[in-house]
């Protein structure tokens, strides 16, 4: 099963990202999945589980978004969905397509973590406001 490497490549990647900012927990990651990628979603999900155990990265929430897959024709410059299972040919003129435009990626969009508490009056994001006086 693929999907084990690929969790646990991404929670590795994850985890020395969160590790290096100082985060404390990793809240939510979202990864980008093309129909064509080969990839289960459920599977990668419940190996995402496992993955996680003992990491900065357990109890994150796993977000996929599916990027549908897109051929390209040279001959007459036809962009379409090819769909599951793919249709490789032209709707406009009937030629195979020339290449595959997107439908194949695996790649972490967005992470969310917690980072640690920062002591003194001038945290990052609560900064203290600027007086007449200052």
């Amino acid at each position: 099963m693929h999907e084990m490497s690929l969790a646990v490549a991404v929670v590795d990647q994850v985890e020395t990202a969160a590790r290096t900012r100082g985060a404390t927990g990793v809240t939510s990651i979202e990864l980008e999945i093309g129909e064509l990628a080969g990839v289960v979603p459920d599977a990668l999900a419940f190996c995402f589980e496992l993955a996680c155990a003992g990491t900065v990265v357990e109890g994150a929430e796993l977000i996929t978004r599916t990027i549908p897959g897109t051929a390209r024709c040279d001959a007459c410059a036809e962009l379409w969905t090819v769909g599951m299972p793919p249709r490789l040919l032209c709707p406009s003129c009937g030629a195979a397509a020339d290449q595959l435009v997107c439908g194949r990626e695996l790649q972490i969009r967005q992470v969310r973590w917690t980072e640690p508490a920062r002591s003194g009056p001038a945290r990052e994001g609560h900064r203290q406001p600027i007086t007449e006086e200052s």
